[in-house]
């Protein structure tokens, strides 16, 4: 079949708008379980610090003479522990005539890249928090601040492999020691949970990544999956855990390190903002045409007492 003659066809107009989509998709995650399951709480200095209390062992001999005078028992003074604040940042800038001219999927070009970078630096503060094995560092004015990952905490209720070693103490100061890798199993966990049973913790969170999020589905512990004959729907409802101890919530978290699942009791850890730097757009000084702005926190990881949580550690990942 030909075209007509002289038909004016797209393939020779010049005049013809384009068709842009007034929608922007974006696929990059933008969870952070952990930072947002945990609470939040304010810093007033670079070197936030808190208390912890122990109690004296329990004793199956606390008998007593009839008459006796009392005796002052020893008093257990509280642990005094600190983090470091550390500043993550992001800058967008965006050019005056950038600025200026119409734009698809967004008003303002500059409103749209704070947005952005918000969700940029957000990402950045879990994969710090639990995505890294590093210790607190209090800087210089060539070094930048660094607050303890979780990893730099965790140290009483652990699984190991071969030529793993905990952090010398739990105190921020010190970074775990990779050990050799093994694969998860549901004793691993089973040994952890006791442990921190052991030490009064009541964990209610396991974190763990995207491979090991599957070996958890195998696990005798996990809940049923369930058929909907009528649907034609079978749901595998890996999301909870039934142990001995409770039932524990599990969450895939994509910036937690894939080698490890941890074991957690979220309300005894806490991220702490500087006072007036949790999520702030600075406007910084203009040097020529365009604009640009300073997306910022300044915060620390508080962990209030690790004893009531702990880690499966040197796992494999594939």
């Amino acid at each position: 079949m030909a075209l007509p003659t002289n038909t004016f066809t797209t393939y020779s107009a010049a005049g013809n708008r384009e068709d842009l989509s007034d929608v922007i998709y974006r696929i990059d995650p933008t969870d952070t379980p952990f930072i947002t399951g945990i609470e939040k709480t304010k810093a007033s200095a670079v070197n936030h610090e808190w208390q912890t209390q122990a109690l004296a062992a329990a004793s199956g001999a606390n008998q007593q003479l009839e008459g006796d005078d009392a005796v002052a028992d020893p008093t257990t003074p509280t642990v005094r522990l600190g983090n470091i604040c550390e500043i993550a940042r992001k800058v967008p800038q965006v050019s005056g005539t950038q600025q200026a001219v119409e734009h698809a999927g967004r008003d303002n070009e500059m409103a749209y890249q704070e947005m952005l970078k918000g969700l940029e630096l957000k990402r950045d503060m879990e994969m710090s928090l639990v995505g890294t094995n590093k210790a607190k560092n209090t800087g210089a004015s060539s070094v930048a601040r660094a607050t303890a990952s979780v990893l730099a905490w965790i140290k009483s209720n652990t699984s190991k492999g071969t030529g793993g070693a905990d952090p010398s103490a739990a105190d921020g100061t010190a970074i775990r020691t990779d050990g050799t890798q093994r694969a998860f199993t549901e004793q691993n966990l089973k040994n952890v949970l006791q442990s921190i049973w052991a030490n009064g913790g009541k964990p209610d969170t396991i974190m763990t990544g995207g491979f090991n999020k599957q070996v958890f589905s195998t696990f005798t512990g996990r809940a049923s999956p369930i058929e909907d004959t009528k649907r034609k729907k079978i749901t595998a409802s890996v999301d909870a855990y039934e142990s001995d101890f409770g039932t524990l919530k599990v969450v895939a978290n994509r910036f937690s390190r894939p080698r490890d699942v941890l074991v957690l009791q979220v309300d005894l850890w806490a991220v702490a903002y500087l006072n007036g730097r949790k999520m702030v757009s600075v406007p910084l000084a203009k040097t020529g045409d365009s604009e640009r702005k300073e997306i910022l926190s300044e915060f620390a990881l508080e962990a209030r007492n690790e004893k009531a949580s702990g880690g499966v550690f040197d796992l494999t990942t594939s």
